[in-house]
């Protein structure tokens, strides 16, 4: 059996799905976003794709298949889920139909399909970036300005008076300018959206769509509150503290939301909002959690864990397998995405190994490059890294990874400033 892996680049996250396959009998066919000129650069036998060319991609998938034959597709991130949908259309395997996949992956259009289904979502609107949109009757505060093909909350600012409205936009504005985010090429830099701020506490779902039929895996509690004025998500924890039946609600919310966007089949990640006004999808992407993040779960058969992750159980899925005795262990488990304190060059992190003798900690993770620039959010497109923690309860394992991260210090220099002459 053999698996078609579609990812934007050649990470950590690609390095997982590698490590599941060699625990199964299934093997990897990588298509990612390199540079075609050159021959095999990574040494992966990948398929050079790019996404904002997606015929020619296709074809170049369709090409490969047909020397070595492929019995299932995900994509890792929001990028590949186009081509991703398309290539298991062409290939008659299951997946999501493109239109579906394209709209789980736009703000604007998944607010539309969510409405259309009748589940609740904040006023919302289209606009441009460079218009006076502090201005439009349109706007009611607190709001928020969120960019419609940026994910991992990068771009996202609440604002709560014309003037922060109109400092946000132009914000937006110059990073949707960036050549990094240019070079996108999503085709959704032009337009920005602009909602109504959803009070209440935010959860992520992880889970499974079989022919339509969702199956959860997990609800992350997200302990640290996200009102603003950026949204930098930090520590997920599991299992949730929510009372059975709001988890069942939140459940079939994130059902009919993916249905509402046509989706069939894969993985899928999921953000709500719960508060006095009941429960709010955030999205439904047809992807599994970014990152190292899917090292919290852990599987095996009736719940009694064995080491099984996430990407063995959706590599399974993918080329067809029977995954429904595969349970989530119930030990409480999360993960803290380290925050980027200020811009900057990174030039060493302190307390690494002190961070990791803390009760409950399994792992500490710096992701970040010695020397790289880094900057926090809402321009920032990735963190400084993550730290792991597994305890009997979550509370447990939140004050854990809180206690690890406190004994990390960052040597931040300024960045060297570029003249010309």
């Amino acid at each position: 059996m053999r698996a078609l892996i579609l990812s934007t680049t050649t990470g950590y996250q690609l390095r997982s799905f590698g490590e599941a396959a060699g625990r199964t009998d299934i093997d990897l066919i990588f298509a990612t976003d390199r540079c075609h000129r050159l021959d095999d650069p990574w040494r992966d036998a990948a398929v050079a794709v790019r996404f904002h060319e997606e015929d020619r991609s296709l074809r170049a998938i369709v090409d490969a298949a047909r020397a070595t034959p492929i019995n299932g597709v995900i994509a890792v991130g929001d990028r590949p889920v186009v081509l991703a949908a398309r290539a298991a259309e062409a290939l008659a395997l299951p997946g999501n139909p493109p239109a579906a996949a394209a709209a789980s992956a736009n703000k604007k259009l998944a607010r539309e399909a969510f409405a259309r289904a009748g589940l609740p979502v904040p006023w919302f609107f289209e606009a441009d970036p460079a218009s006076e949109i502090a201005a439009d009757r349109r706007v009611l505060y607190p709001c928020v300005v969120k960019p419609l093909g940026l994910s991992g909350s990068r771009g996202v600012i609440r604002a709560n008076d014309p003037g922060e409205l109109h400092a946000a936009v132009a914000r937006v504005r110059a990073l949707l300018l960036r050549k990094d985010v240019r070079a996108i090429r999503s085709g959704l830099t032009d337009t920005i959206l602009i909602e109504g701020f959803i009070e209440g506490r935010e959860y992520a779902i992880e889970g499974v769509l079989t022919g339509g039929v969702f199956r959860p895996f997990a609800i992350f509690d997200k302990p640290d509150p996200l009102d603003g004025p950026f949204f930098e998500e930090t520590i997920y924890v599991t299992p949730s503290s929510l009372r059975p039946d709001q988890q069942q609600s939140m459940i079939e919310h994130v059902s009919l939301a993916a249905r509402s966007l046509a989706l069939l089949n894969g993985p899928v990640h999921a953000e709500c909002r719960l508060g006095p006004h009941g429960i709010f999808i955030l999205e439904v992407a047809a992807r599994p959690i970014g990152g190292l993040c899917a090292r919290v779960l852990r599987f095996g058969d009736h719940g009694e864990a064995d080491d099984t992750t996430l990407e063995d159980v959706l590599l399974r899925h993918a080329v067809g397998e029977d995954i429904s005795r595969y349970k989530r262990e119930p030990r409480a488990a999360g993960v803290m995405m380290i925050p980027i304190p200020k811009r900057g060059m990174l030039k060493q992190v302190h307390g690494i190994e002190r961070a990791r003798q803390v009760a409950g900690i399994e792992d500490v993770r710096i992701t970040a490059k010695s020397d790289q620039v880094i900057e926090p959010l809402p321009e920032a497109a990735s963190y400084l890294g993550f730290i792991f923690a597994r305890a009997a309860d979550p509370r447990s394992v939140v004050e854990a990874l809180r206690q690890a991260h406190a004994e990390l210090h960052f040597d931040i220099a300024a960045p060297i400033a570029v003249t010309s002459s």
